[in-house]
């Protein structure tokens, strides 16, 4: 049911609880949380309803009003004390707000033991610096479901983040031993292995799997793109030609890394053509953006050239940024480096930043929605062939993630593209004493060097306490390294309007 059906039945019915439930359902699938809660909440006031309370809190965590969520799960909570849904969205909003959510996570486990449920256990326990703890339980969790896939590829996250990128493949080698013919165990190994591009690795595990499945079509992709990442450029490009035309666009995204490589400027520009239309576009458009610029093709100005797609604004006068810096190396001492970030020499929080209920960090998000409206308001002429200026500009700011990262000397971002985003940030929250020349400059259309392209950045942006620099979601950006000192950002994808 659309919202405007949902809404209409819930204004003009008797607004049961069945009606108010589909409303809150659709409005979130539809951005249109605020109007529900018009209704939902006064609502679920009025009947003391522990699902409406629950999706009244559903409704604020959509929002990123963890405080008022907390609130409406804690009701739902007494009102229905032994339902397992309520009492794992309380703890995860919890877990959202940087709030200790271990007791409520407990609490949840005693009402259902699921996977879900312990990897947010895992979560709030390394959030309140508890890393090693958080990584035993799981491991032993492994142990006794080893065919558990999803589990490993936690683990291998969580030991990461623990300063433990070694140990990543430790929980799910055991368990390809026990059950060697599991695809989807293979299909995890290759994952981490991957996220942590180790892709010589990569490419003789996928020979292992196929060996043991007997299945040569799951695997085969998985082993020429780990070829080509590991540069044995003689054998993966037979191994690509033997699977033939790409069939989905996770196929056509890693040939067209692997055409990047070798430098066949042709297959790739035909290829971007081929993959340019339907639902998984976005996904490939900075592709295209490499075969453009590298062939001088004028698209690439029309896709990334124009006037207004990159922004600097300050926010310098509109944030307390001491108070946001001290709380976000709070949050950084507890924090370590994702197996598959692009951070280099520092550390990235986990959970959605801007959903915190810290002061400084809800007035850096208010600040945040203004500068990305006013930059909104600025881009080029809406046009409905272009992957970024298609969206509408009328629909409330969502944000797709968020969170900080703090780089130490030699540390830097290496270039990469957020393609389920719509636009993305950089935002200069406290910087080294001296940064000498380019040291520590944002780069902007340059690839990633694992790809070689040759590219250098079409556009560099030198950072200053309270910048913010917005650009298009699918735009290769990194970071140049700077020599001693700390460099604290925080960094934020919007989602496509819904």
């Amino acid at each position: 049911m659309s919202f405007r059906a949902a809404l209409a039945a819930a204004r003009t019915g008797t607004n049961t609880p069945d009606a108010l439930e589909d409303l809150a359902r659709a409005a979130l699938a539809e951005a249109e949380e605020e109007a529900a809660l018009a209704l939902v909440q006064p609502a679920a006031e009025r009947l003391r309803s522990a699902r409406l309370w629950q999706w009244t809190g559903l409704l604020h965590r959509s929002l990123g009003q963890l405080t008022e969520a907390m609130a409406a799960f804690a009701t739902a909570a007494d009102l229905a004390p032994a339902d397992p849904l309520i009492a794992h969205g309380r703890a995860r909003a919890a877990l959202e707000a940087g709030v200790d959510a271990r007791g409520l996570f407990e609490a949840a486990l005693r009402l259902s033991p699921s996977g879900e449920v312990w990897l947010g256990w895992c979560a709030a326990h390394y959030a309140m610096g508890e890393g090693a703890l958080a990584l035993d339980r799981l491991s032993g969790l492994l142990a006794g479901s080893p065919q558990w896939a999803a589990g490993h590829v936690h683990y291998a996250q969580l030991a990461a983040m623990c300063g433990r990128a070694a140990d990543a493949m430790a929980t799910i080698q055991p368990a390809l031993a026990r059950a060697p013919t599991d695809p989807s165990l293979w299909d995890a190994a290759l994952q981490i292995l991957n996220r942590a591009e180790r892709f010589d690795e990569a490419w003789q595990l996928a020979d292992q799997a196929i060996a043991a499945t007997r299945d040569e079509s799951r695997f085969a992709l998985a082993r020429a793109a780990a070829l080509s990442d590991s540069r044995r450029d003689d054998q993966a490009g037979p191994a690509f030609a033997r699977l033939g035309e790409p069939r989905h666009v996770h196929h056509a995204v890693l040939l067209a890394r692997h055409l990047v490589r070798v430098g066949n400027l042709g297959a790739l520009g035909q290829l971007a053509d081929r993959w340019l239309h339907g639902d998984d576009a976005h996904l490939f458009w900075s592709y295209a953006a490499i075969a453009w610029r590298q062939s001088g093709d004028p698209r690439w100005e029309w896709l990334e050239g124009q006037d207004g797609m990159v922004q600097v604004l300050e926010l310098s006068g509109t944030v307390d940024f001491g108070a946001v810096a001290a709380d976000l190396r709070r949050i950084h001492a507890r924090s370590g480096r994702f197996l598959d970030q692009s951070v280099r020499g520092g550390t990235q929080t986990d959970g959605p930043l801007f959903s915190r209920i810290e002061p400084s960090i809800r007035q850096l998000r208010a600040a945040i929605v203004t500068a990305v409206e006013e930059y909104r308001a600025k881009l080029p002429p809406p046009d409905p062939t272009h992957p970024m200026l298609l969206h509408a500009r009328d629909r409330p700011i969502r944000f797709a993630g968020s969170w900080s990262v703090c780089l130490t000397g030699q540390g830097f971002h290496s270039q990469h593209v957020h393609p389920q985003g719509w636009i993305s940030s950089a935002l200069y929250v406290d910087l080294p004493a001296r940064l000498d020349g380019s040291e520590g400059w944002l780069t902007l259309g340059q690839p990633q060097d694992s790809l070689g392209s040759g590219l250098e950045p079409f556009r560099t942006v030198e950072p200053k306490v309270g910048r913010l620099v917005l650009f298009p979601s699918m735009m290769w950006h990194g970071t140049i390294p700077f020599a001693a000192g700390e460099r604290l950002t925080t960094a934020f994808d919007i989602a496509p309007p819904r």
